[in-house]
């Protein structure tokens, strides 16, 4: 695969070697060996001819661009690569050059190819995700009693607890790696059906030999030949765009707590990280840049997938091949905002005393639900509100702390003096305190959040446990 200089920006050398143009030719390589080697252990071709097949099935024995190009006037990468594989085997083989692709489709190759492929490209993420999961909780467990302003409509609303914000971050990820698991067990699976997916050519014989490849290549046994029933397949990706939104909601909310402004988090710095060429003070959160790039790109790619959904009789037309451009971009998206956020809350850095600050320069005012739920006991909930309401335009028009007028206004009230607690009013407005009801609710979430995340480390993803189990590694 290639990709522009902005894609390779975005993403990771990692998820580019995956989706990469050799190691997908590789990939309908390895379906065309496990295919020659099924059939000769089920008696349908001489071993000598299925060795013949696979010892020339190497992606670096061939013209790759060459192939690509051929397949373009084709129709199918598929076509060419055959071509070719047949042409080399017949240079050893005669007999068994009459054996290659017999059975198969086109589609057959390209879809277990993506199928592997993805795979691959799926415990990149679930190591993303792993690594990201640690780094937030180990922050929120740091910052579980730490205040810090929340936000609703992009204006100052109430006090919460940095835990509890990022528990907030945390949480649908771990969902997502758990949903991931899910939706990857039913998808990873083995594409064969010959011509219009009833595996005529090889008969009875073919239900064996789907089994013993996906034996081989490590994937599921599909009930039956998927080639324009993409449910399972497109539902994968469609987890993938959710997780890389919110990977885009951790980008959005870091990038406006790390405004100058605001200055609350910051992201790592030093090596000429996040520099301007102009203005050497700039210090720009790039990490949240390229994950909010990726989240803004995701919604269009997962719109094409459901799109090309509705797939022509027994082999698609246009749409199939659409779905196969936008796949990899997804992937691509969604490992490039894991490891820039990877990289962020690696070295996060908070300003916890900045963070009060900005509670303080309010004056107050995001105590006043607090402090009116307390009045409503003594002069009933709408009086309390309309005095509130009152006492905060007073504030903001003098420039004091409501608290100190809220405190003058009851001592000035017979009715409020005799029942207030001056004392008690005043701890509504102690920034600590006010966090308290966020720390006690982020310690139950992250207990939880542990439990889950233990659960998902101790058992291996489902998927892949075969994948793995015969030797081969995660990318």
């Amino acid at each position: 695969m290639s990709v522009s200089i902005f894609d390779s920006f975005l993403t990771t050398s990692e998820m580019i070697a995956v989706f990469d143009d050799a190691a997908i030719v590789q990939a309908m390589f390895r379906f065309e060996q496990a295919l020659a080697q099924a059939q000769a252990d089920e008696g349908m071709l001489a071993p000598a001819a299925a060795h013949a097949i696979a010892s020339v099935c190497n992606a670096q024995l061939y013209d790759i661009a060459a192939i690509i190009s051929d397949g373009r006037r084709a129709g199918s990468l598929a076509i060419p690569l055959v071509k070719e594989l047949t042409r080399t085997v017949a240079l050893y083989d005669a007999q068994a050059a009459s054996k290659v692709h017999w059975g198969s489709t086109s589609q057959d190759v390209i879809d277990t190819a993506m199928v592997l492929a993805t795979r691959d490209a799926l415990l990149l993420l679930e190591h993303g995700l792993n690594s990201l999961g640690q780094h937030l909780l180990r922050l929120a467990q740091q910052h579980l009693a730490t205040p810090v302003l929340a936000r609703t409509l992009m204006q100052p609303a109430q006090v919460t607890s940095l835990g509890f914000k990022l528990a907030g971050w945390l949480a649908p990820l771990v969902r997502a790696r758990a949903r991931l698991r899910i939706c990857a067990q039913q998808a990873l699976q083995l594409q064969l059906g010959g011509a219009v997916g009833t595996l005529a050519v090889m008969g009875e014989q073919g239900p064996a030999v789907a089994r013993r490849m996906a034996d081989a290549l490590g994937l599921k046994v599909a009930d039956a030949a998927w080639h324009t029933q993409r449910d399972e397949w497109v539902r994968l990706g469609l987890e993938v765009a959710v997780l890389t939104g919110s990977l885009g909601k951790i980008a959005t909310d870091l990038s406006l707590m790390a405004q100058g402004e605001i200055g609350e988090l910051a992201e790592p710095s030093g090596n000429g990280r996040g520099g301007s060429s102009a203005m050497p003070h700039k210090r720009n959160p790039v990490s949240a840049m390229i994950a909010l790039a990726a989240a803004t790109r995701t919604p269009q790619r997962a719109a094409a997938l459901l799109a090309s959904m509705g797939q022509q009789h027994e082999r698609g037309l246009g749409n199939w091949q659409a779905e196969l451009a936008e796949w990899p971009g997804l992937f691509l998206s969604a490992h490039g905002a894991l490891q820039a956020l990877n990289d962020a809350c690696a070295g996060l850095q908070v300003d916890a005393p900045r963070m009060a600050r900005n509670i303080d320069a309010l004056q107050g005012l995001v105590f006043a639900e607090a402090a009116a739920a307390y009045l409503a006991a003594a002069i009933g909930r709408p009086q309390a509100h309309a005095l509130l309401e009152n006492m905060s335009g007073k504030a903001l028009a003098t420039g004091r702390h409501l608290a100190d007028i809220l405190a003058e206004a009851v001592q000035a009230d017979a009715t409020l003096g005799a029942q207030v607690d001056l004392a008690h009013l005043a701890t509504l407005f102690d920034a600590t305190a006010a966090a308290t009801p966020a720390r006690t609710l982020a310690q139950q979430q992250l207990q939880r959040l542990r439990s889950d995340i233990a659960t998902l480390d101790a058992v291996p993803h489902p998927a892949l446990t075969h994948h793995l189990s015969r030797g081969q590694h995660a990318p």
